[in-house]
Order: structure tokens, then sequence, then C-alpha cells
């Protein structure tokens, strides 16, 4: 099902919450996802702790719109992937979530010997990453893709917390947050 950009940031937010100031969070006091540095950036000036505790949600929505949705291009991917992308942007960055979908490019290159289907791990969503992705959608479906991306997300937080044992109160709610994206095998009858 296509969802609109809206309905993406709606399941983004629910999944975020509201303020946090976590001392295991890397991120620091956070709001509606937005980290104390994000809303700095956005706001010009140093955030303050209580300016993020004050942050409206429609300033969260507007930061990840234009930060993790449009400038990254997650716009320009079929649609079936934008959610799971536009999620991985504001958990991991854009950069991080593009390698993952760079990787899902080139193990199915690898497992279909097929070697015009590999990417460059560089992070930048370019017409050739989008292309690929195209032709892998198109020849194993957009499920197939997409769920591979979820096992990508979540091998990279089991390394996380394996770096850093501290992360560990964390890898319940990543897991679950993936795995709320999979998707059904269409041709599978149930």
């Amino acid at each position: 099902m296509v969802q609109s950009v809206d309905q993406m940031l709606d399941t983004i937010l629910k999944n975020e919450g509201g303020f946090v100031n976590n001392i295991h969070d890397r991120g620091g006091a956070t709001n509606f996802g937005v980290t104390i540095g994000e809303y700095g950036e956005w706001l010009g000036r140093t955030a303050t702790v209580q300016d993020v505790k004050n942050m409206k949600v429609g300033e969260a929505k507007d930061i990840f719109r234009r930060k993790y949705y449009t400038k990254p291009g997650v716009d320009q991917l079929i649609p079936d992937l934008q959610p799971i992308v536009f999620d991985a942007c504001v958990l991991y960055g854009p950069k991080r979530a593009i390698i993952f979908l760079q990787k899902v490019v080139n193990e199915f290159g690898e497992a279909a010997k097929n070697l015009d289907w590999n990417t460059d791990l560089d992070g930048v969503l370019g017409p050739h990453t989008r292309e690929l992705v195209r032709q892998l959608c198109n020849k194993y479906g957009s499920w197939a893709v997409n769920n591979a991306y979820v096992q990508e997300r979540i091998q990279f937080c089991q390394e996380i917390v394996r770096n850093n044992p501290s992360q560990k109160i964390f890898i319940k709610g990543w897991t679950r947050r993936a795995n709320g994206f999979l998707m059904k095998d269409p041709t599978k009858v149930v």
C-alpha cells in the first residue's frame, strides 16, 4: 500500500515518541526523534534542553521531511520502499540508511551472479542506485527488497550492541521497529 509522506511521518513520530533525555542515548535530549544537535541546526543556534522540550510537532515534521525525505532523495525511490528507507534515515542518518539499500542491491547481485547489480557503498541515492533498486523490485518484488532491507537494519543494530554493550537497552525497540516494516510475499496464499 502506497503511503503519503504525512502517513510515513505519523508512523515515525509514533515510533519516536515524545521528549526523552536518556543518558545512554548518544543523541542527548530528544523530542519526537529530533536530537538537541539537530534542533540547534534547525534553529540556527545552540539549542537548550528546554528548547527541545518545547519543540512543536510541526517543526519535527518539517525537519524530517526536508532533511531525511527530500534532501537524500527518498522521494525518488519506488513508493513501496519509501517508508522503510525514510524511517531508517531518521533513525540512523541518510548516509547509513542508503548504505543499507546499496548493500541489499549488492547482495541480490551476488546471489544472482549478476555483476551489473552492483553499486558503491557511498551512502548517496544517485540515479545508478535508484535504477538498480527499480530493477530488483521488478524482478524479485518490492516486498523481497524491503524484507532484505529489514534484515540489514537488524544486523546493523546487533553490530552496534556488539561494539557498545551499553546500547543493548535499545535493541528490542530497534528490532521491533525494523520488523514492523516486513511485507508479506504476495505470491503465497494464506
